[in-house]
């Protein structure tokens, strides 16, 4: 603490003529008496304290907290007489007189309950230490309610302490702030008891901030503002929103009087942004909101505090091609999207970013009319059919059954490969279910058509024999067409199976008795060609199997297999 001078002792209420009287008449050393300056020298003072002779005290012992001597002739203070002097006068002490006076102020004010002023000097193992007269110890525990952060900004400080404990022998000084603190804050907790009510709008000072919400300094109390009541909106963590240390205004949700627990609530203050929301954001309409969060499934954009709705994966682009949605868009990226659907009671908004833009699929019944012909890349291939892409966000399938009208395919990778160019057909546009049907072999005529007239019934035909079975024989009429000879028609006579008689590669020739280009079928008949009498048409034979007999291929294949179940 800094030092000053006098003219009498605080409090004595005598003047210095009276002190001087008194001290004049027993001079002890060891004890604190009254001094006058009567002169300066350059580095120390002479004082008169009534003794024969004058006493000196080093001017150093009178330097202000500037740093600056501060004493001038005639001024009248305490100093402590340490010794007498061999050749006469007394070695005084300025400084010794303050501490013992500072030291009976201690034992005072620790037996009055009372407080001392004091300055915090510097920081020490385990705390500060504090010039409250003579140096004292301020614990941590003892500096604040609460720790403090930064203790050096406490540096140069004056405040008020309690005295905790003194050992003047051992010139040590235990001191607390927070004492005084706690005090302080029992009235007001009191005060706040019969004040608090529900309801009531607070500002209070952030305390401590955690995983589950913030705690809130009221003056007196505390309380706690639950994670889920601190926004209307999504909080990944309360640190994202507030800091320690901040002022804040919050609202009392529940007061607890028994235990003195305090909910508060920060989104109260505001309306809830989901009452009024379809008002804000109508359904169709365009609105532009910023990415806060982004998934495997979408992205998730704020339009405003306590709002956010879910762009979901697949209402981001009209392309079918599987993106992440981190591909698209960025953390913090501001969008436009259009609102799709809400749900206020759940607070959840479905938008969507791909309505922004034209819909592919709206122009391409124009773009691309049934029986058009396109060129496109081969983009992948599948068990079923092979994917053309047509342009962004539309691909056509070519199913395996559109890839030839006669050779059977059992995969597309057999004979198409991914990236080749190929043309098609356009087949069917089902823009509802966004599919695009085409067809390869479409691009030709149907050998079929002309296997009816080439074919027709009662013509005579060679081919050649690609299996046989046990109901007939396959054969091979030209590339692609095959026509069928149930064993029912190989000869008059009964036979079981044509297995044995034929072989595959000969050559065989039959008459036409049945053909459908519906049922890509030819059904064929050996014994036709002698069962027919001159002259006769092919119709009465014709009528004649239709009464008799199977006439179709289907027809014949299930009489075959009917012959063999009987047989067996």
């Amino acid at each position: 603490m800094g030092q000053s001078t006098t003219t009498t002792p605080a409090g004595s209420g005598q003047s210095f003529a009276e002190l001087f009287e008194q001290s004049s008449k027993v001079i002890d050393v060891g004890e604190v008496t009254m001094g006058k300056v009567v002169a300066i020298r350059n580095d120390y003072a002479l004082i008169d304290i009534g003794d024969k002779s004058e006493s000196e005290i080093a001017t150093a012992e009178f330097r202000n907290e500037a740093g600056e001597i501060d004493i001038k002739v005639g001024d009248t203070f305490e100093v402590f007489v340490e010794k007498r002097e061999p050749e006469g006068g007394l070695k005084l002490s300025r400084e010794r007189a303050i501490g013992i006076k500072v030291w009976e102020e201690i034992a005072r004010i620790q037996e009055a309950d009372g407080t001392i002023p004091g300055r915090i000097d510097t920081r020490v193992k385990g705390g500060l230490s504090v010039d409250i007269g003579v140096p004292a110890f301020l614990p941590y525990s003892q500096i604040d309610l609460r720790p403090v952060k930064d203790l050096d900004s406490l540096i140069g400080k004056t405040f008020d302490f309690k005295v905790l404990k003194y050992n003047r022998r051992r010139n040590n000084v235990v001191i607390s702030r927070r004492a005084i603190l706690e005090a302080d804050r029992q009235k007001l907790r009191e005060e706040m008891r019969s004040s608090l009510e529900e309801g009531q709008v607070l500002t209070g000072t952030i305390t401590n901030i955690t995983d589950y919400g913030i705690f809130i300094d009221l003056g007196g109390m505390d309380g706690l503002c639950h994670i889920t009541d601190l926004s209307w909106g999504r909080v990944s963590h309360p640190s994202k929103m507030f800091r320690v240390g901040e002022e804040t205004q919050v609202k009392v949700l529940k007061y607890d009087r028994e235990t003195d627990k305090v909910s508060l609530g920060v989104k109260q203050l505001k309306e809830d942004p989901w009452a009024t929301i379809q008002d804000r954001y109508p359904v169709s309409s365009k609105a532009t909101g910023k990415v806060v969060s982004i998934t495997d499934y979408g992205v998730f954009v704020e339009l405003e505090e306590g709002v956010e709705g879910l762009v979901h994966v697949s209402e981001m682009s009209w392309s079918k091609k599987a993106r992440h949605p981190s591909k698209m868009v960025t953390v913090s990226e501001p969008v436009e999207v259009v609102i799709l659907s809400i749900d206020a009671e759940a607070k959840r908004i479905s938008l969507g970013m791909k309505q922004l833009q034209p819909n592919p699929w709206d122009m391409v019944a124009e773009n691309y009319p049934v029986g058009s012909i396109i060129e496109g890349k081969i983009k992948n291939i599948t068990d079923f059919g092979i994917f053309i892409g047509i342009e962004e966000g539309i691909d056509g399938l070519i199913h395996v059954s559109d890839l030839s009208w006669t050779e059977r395919i059992k995969h597309p990778g057999e004979k198409y490969n991914k990236g080749e160019t190929i043309q098609a057909v356009v087949l069917k546009i089902d823009k509802e279910n966004e599919r695009f049907s085409l067809g390869v072999k479409q691009l030709e005529p149907d050998p079929w058509e002309e296997a009816v007239k080439k074919y027709a019934i009662g013509t005579e035909v060679t081919g050649k024999i690609t299996n046989v079975t046990e109901f007939g024989v396959f054969v091979e009429l030209e590339e692609g067409i095959e026509g069928l000879v149930h064993v029912s028609e190989i000869s008059k006579e009964k036979v079981d199976t044509p297995v044995g008689m034929y072989t595959v590669g000969d050559s065989l020739t039959a008459r036409v008795i049945n053909v459908s280009a519906k049922d890509r079928k030819i059904g064929l008949s050996i014994k036709a060609l002698t069962e027919e009498p001159e002259g006769a048409t092919y119709a009465d034979y014709k009528q004649k199997q239709t009464k008799s007999g199977p006439s179709t291929l289907g027809d014949l294949m299930k009489e075959g297999m009917k012959n063999k179940d009987a047989d067996e």
